[in-house]
């Protein structure tokens, strides 16, 4: 593996920025997709919310308000849910 030049890389990312803000380039986005609710993600993939919720890595609580709606999935969670949702057989093997 060759040895990685932090400097220029970090001078290439603001030269990509400045270019952007000038309208010299375009950069490629993409849109994320909101997941399903939690409730309809883990009835899809018949478990309950124990298996579920450690599947996430969170407590059967927080599994438990996610989909009374007292709280809502935000950050790594969402990112997980999404995954959840999209592939849930690759969601799955992690079982």
């Amino acid at each position: 593996m060759s040895e990685r030049n932090i400097g220029l890389e970090i001078l290439e990312g603001v030269q990509e920025i400045d270019a952007y803000k000038k309208g010299d380039i375009h950069l490629r986005t993409q849109t994320l997709k909101e997941p399903a609710p939690p409730q309809v993600i883990r009835a899809k993939m018949k478990l309950s919310q124990a298996a579920f919720a450690g599947l996430m890595g969170v407590s059967v609580r927080t599994i438990q308000d996610w989909e009374q709606g007292r709280r809502k999935p935000s950050g790594p969670a969402k990112a997980l849910l999404r995954i959840a949702d999209q592939q849930p057989a690759v969601f799955l093997k992690l079982m």
